[in-house]
């Protein structure tokens, strides 16, 4: 089929390229920090050998994926690489648009391009993942066509929001994950158009929206750090922006990231506060010795880093445990209550 690349997802295991490169599984090369994701993947292979086994099972005895209680403590607990596609797209919904709408993904590469969206997206392709040697021009094959590809399609697809900064990452890791163009821009579709309320919208509303949301939370799951906060009007574009606007690409580890995009197109975007909120409780003492604006800023880029976000499957027990209770409710009205702040200070003075 077209659009689909060779290959398939296998089991994280480090590797090397021909210069002897330390290069992850998924293309990047690990220079500063490969013998610490070494020792935490020789202890999680075991992890992941165990779920391997389970969701093999699962699948086996119940191939359509369903939304169940058992099926949501298998997402927590990890998707193996193996089957992480075919979880995502059946969790998400995207598998239902790609059979609803067949051959629409190669409709829309067959378009009359906009040159404007062409350049831009141009613009981006050798700032993706300079660190990743499948996305290399040199590569053989080189992952740029297929993100290229994917972005162009869904630029048409969605033309309100087009291409803007930040939706390349997230493309790439999903064409690392499902070696597939076309899974690629049905899972695109899904986290932008139904799972992300508005973060890519021309004015971004929704990103906005969900920066404040986090700081009416913090205010009562951390106080302390809520009240040194808001000292700070509009610290929370400032620390948390990448977070939300990227998915935590390139802020949290590879293996942890995809542990939580498990759970994202499972249970939907309230596991992006979660993780935010597990990083700032964990970390308060570290947050609460900040005396400044840089303070603080370097703060929130230090807590992103370490052994507490390396190590993937003890990071994501506590993003269910230490936030405690968050309801989907209780988020739709804060983002309501913020929406209605942010367009009232859009709309300036009566």
């Amino acid at each position: 089929m077209e659009g689909e690349l060779e290959g398939k997802a296998t089991q994280p295991l480090t590797c090397y390229d021909e210069s002897g490169s330390r290069i992850d599984p998924y293309g990047f090369e690990r220079r500063h920090d490969f013998e610490s994701y070494k020792e935490m993947m020789n202890e999680y292979v075991a992890v992941l050998n165990r779920r391997s086994v389970r969701w093999s099972k699962l699948l086996q005895e119940k191939p359509l994926v369903e939304k169940n209680v058992t099926v949501k403590r298998y997402v927590r607990k990890g998707v193996p690489n193996e089957h992480r596609a075919r979880i995502w797209m059946a969790a998400s919904g995207a598998q239902e648009h790609l059979e609803r709408k067949p051959g629409y993904y190669q409709t829309l590469l067959s378009l009359q391009h906009d040159t404007k969206l062409k350049e831009t997206i141009n613009t981006d392709m050798h700032r993706t993942f300079p660190d990743n040697i499948l996305f290399q021009g040199r590569a053989e094959p080189s992952l740029q066509r297929a993100l290229y590809n994917v972005l162009l399609a869904y630029g048409h697809h969605n033309p309100t929001v087009g291409y803007c900064q930040g939706m390349n990452f997230i493309a790439g890791y999903l064409i690392i994950i499902t070696k597939d163009e076309e899974k690629s821009f049905w899972l695109m579709d899904a986290l932008l158009g139904r799972i992300l309320p508005d973060y890519y919208s021309p004015a971004m509303l929704g990103l906005k929206m969900d920066q404040e949301v986090l700081g009416e939370l913090v205010k009562v799951k951390a106080p302390a750090v809520g009240q040194l906060m808001a000292q700070y009007p509009g610290i929370w574009t400032l620390v948390v922006s990448r977070w939300f606007i990227c998915l935590y690409i390139d802020i949290l580890p590879i293996e942890t990231v995809l542990r939580v995009w498990d759970c994202l197109f499972y249970e939907g975007s309230k596991v992006l506060f979660r993780v935010a909120l597990t990083l700032v409780g964990h970390h308060q003492t570290e947050i609460l010795r900040a005396r400044s604006l840089p303070d603080v800023c370097e703060c929130f880029k230090q807590i992103t880093c370490g052994a507490f976000t390396l190590d993937c499957h003890s990071f994501m027990q506590k993003i269910f445990t230490e936030p405690g209770s968050l309801s989907m409710t209780t988020i739709d009205k804060l983002r309501e209550k913020c929406r209605q702040q942010l367009l009232k200070e859009e709309s300036g003075p009566p």
